[in-house]
C-alpha cells in the first residue's frame, strides 16, 4: 500500500529563511472557532525518536489551499490542548 504523501508548508524565520515543515496534523476547537497545525521539520526522519514539533494557531486568508496566516500559541490553555492533541495522535500512530 503507497504510503500517503504529507502536506508540506514552507514558513520563513525572522530572517528571511525558510523552512520546510510536514504538517502531522489540524484540527479545530469550536468553542474559540480556532484551529491549530501541528509541525515538524521535513528532513526530519521516520526512525528518529526525538523530533522536534511545531504547533500553530492559523487561518484561512485567501481562496486558495495555501492561503494561510500563522500564529503562535500564546497561552497555558492553548499549549495544554495542543499537547492533549499531540498525545492522542502519538497514540493512535502506535496502534
Amino acid at each position: 500500500m503507497p504510503e500517503e504523501e504529507k502536506e508540506r508548508i514552507i514558513i520563513p524565520d525572522e530572517n528571511g529563511e525558510e523552512h520546510l515543515f510536514e504538517v502531522l496534523f489540524t484540527f479545530d476547537v469550536d468553542e474559540k472557532e480556532h484551529s491549530y497545525m501541528v509541525l515538524v521539520p521535513a528532513e526530519t526522519g521516520e526512525d528518529e525518536e526525538d523530533v522536534e514539533v511545531f504547533a500553530f494557531r492559523y487561518e484561512d486568508k485567501g481562496e486558495k489551499d495555501d492561503d494561510i496566516e500563522l500564529f503562535p500559541i500564546e497561552s497555558d490553555q492553548e499549549w495544554d490542548m495542543v499537547e492533549e492533541m499531540l498525545n492522542t495522535f502519538q497514540e493512535s500512530e502506535e496502534l
